[in-house]
């Protein structure tokens, strides 16, 4: 079943009522939806008011409450820590004995799949991609040559032109990309810990302060997705922001068409089918990580 993405920006009071989310604005309900077909809700009004028992049905869901700050831009996300997953514990106890050569050849899978998504993105947009796909190649156990920078720089003067600077405080192509990303992020994690992994313990980012290492490690290869629609919004129009325009077309892309295998499935449905393989790659040496591919960046 796919989920919904719920994006609340005005002032509202969020309440539960028959296993629905009711959402009041002005002492008027103006939206009803079945808790149980909620999949991501975004909370970006800063005066909404949301009752204990709407936050604990959504978690008791397995659903991603997002919370952000006075720039409209994710900040903090919500999820589920035991109801998600009946084998919790033992999980995570399979998840911290994970040894460091396991983490580092896992991470090289994933770097090599980033890598080969930004060429993919550079060549759906006829740009040159000879330099991404000969580092893809190259990309060693726990890329100790960090070749995801090295990439990152060819990568991004490619994609948006030389006098273009990452900066994740700037405004523009920068703060959609800084929403797009954080949206993935908190997909990513809902999907995490709907396996029984936890999402704090990752593979690669391990910031004691990071409470999303993991999501952070398994979005990695997500993110030129992110980036191909920024590249299209800009496209359409100079003045981008973070509008209803803007943010309408990148959280469609969570329920978007993808192939895993040989199905073609939705994002949201496709990540849990990536974290059960990521589950077993953490067991089997021979087994081998591999992403869904979006269809719109298909041949």
């Amino acid at each position: 079943m796919i989920k919904r993405i719920v994006d609340v920006s005005e002032p509202s009071y969020l309440h539960l009522a028959h296993k629905q989310l009711i959402i009041e604005q002005k002492g008027e309900a103006v939206g009803q939806i079945p808790i149980e077909d909620l999949g991501v809700l975004i909370l970006q009004n800063p005066a909404i008011v949301a009752t204990q028992a709407a936050l604990l049905a959504c978690q008791q869901n397995n659903e991603a409450v997002v919370l952000c700050d006075q720039r409209h831009l994710p900040y903090s996300v919500l999820l589920p820590l035991t109801e998600a997953n009946s084998l919790h514990s033992k999980i995570i106890r399979q998840q911290i004995a994970v040894n460091l050569p396991t983490r580092k050849r896992l991470w090289q899978q994933i770097v090599r799949q980033k890598i080969a998504a930004q060429a993919i993105v550079l060549k759906r947009l006829n740009k040159n991609t000879v330099a991404l796909e000969r580092l893809a190649a190259q990309v060693k156990s726990g890329d100790g040559d960090n070749l995801e920078a090295q990439a990152a720089q060819k990568y991004w003067r490619l994609l948006f032109g030389d006098q273009f600077r990452r900066d994740s405080e700037a405004a523009g192509i920068n703060s959609l990309l800084n929403y797009g990303y954080a949206i993935m992020r908190a997909l990513v994690a809902r999907a995490i810990v709907a396996s029984g992994l936890h999402p704090a313990l990752g593979v690669n980012h391990s910031n004691q302060y990071d409470g999303l290492c993991l999501a952070d490690d398994l979005m990695e290869p997500f993110r030129p997705w992110i980036d191909y629609q920024v590249y299209r919004l800009a496209e359409e129009s100079a003045d981008l922001a973070i509008d209803k325009r803007s943010k309408v077309a990148l959280l469609n892309l969570l329920s978007e068409p993808v192939i895993f295998g040989k199905q073609t499935l939705p994002l949201m449905v496709a990540c849990h089918y990536l974290l059960a393989d990521f589950k077993r790659a953490y067991a089997d040496r021979s087994a081998k990580l591999e992403y869904p591919r979006w269809t719109v960046l298909e041949p």
